[in-house]
């Protein structure tokens, strides 16, 4: 019988649930809804630093049998968007305004790693950047998301 996955509800909300879980505990979380089919494997997970691997399959192709930009479109505001809720933390949530992504080289098979990490930290706004990489070490795509920091409307109030 397989254990029951913890969900953002066991940590009350998606910014405690990131701090509070273990990486192992907080990819099945994250993999759910669009990214189920990517299956990002999160190795480092932290306001200043994401990094997180998958492996590239026929699921995520596009029609002339590479993987389809919009691959490396969302795991990069995927990783993106993360490492900026975890730096906010409990004092709002992210949203993203832009993505800009690069494709860089074209892949087939093997494991792709992303890492992302912040240019720019403000109080209303984030903007991060991001590559990804094969197991050459080849850059394939790379990428930033502006993230704009939406403060919680009980902290609006308190000034």
């Amino acid at each position: 019988m397989t254990e029951p996955q913890p969900t953002v509800a066991d940590a009350t909300t998606l910014e405690s649930a990131l701090t509070q879980l273990s990486l192992a505990e907080v990819s099945p979380i994250l993999n759910q809804g669009f990214c189920e089919s990517i299956q990002l494997d999160y190795l480092e997970l932290t306001g200043d630093r994401v990094v997180a691997r998958w492996d590239v399959g026929a699921h995520l192709y596009q029609p002339a049998g590479i993987v389809n930009g919009g691959v490396y479109c969302t795991v990069i505001e995927t990783v993106i968007s993360t490492g900026g809720t975890v730096w906010i933390g409990d004092r709002g949530h992210v949203v993203g305004v832009n993505n800009n992504t690069d494709f860089l080289r074209a892949v087939r098979t093997g494991t792709l790693t992303v890492t992302a990490t912040p240019v720019h930290r403000g109080r209303t706004q984030q903007l991060w950047q991001a590559e990804i990489r094969d197991e050459q070490d080849r850059l394939v795509s790379r990428g930033q998301v502006r993230l704009a920091n939406i403060e919680h409307t009980e902290q609006l109030a308190k000034g």
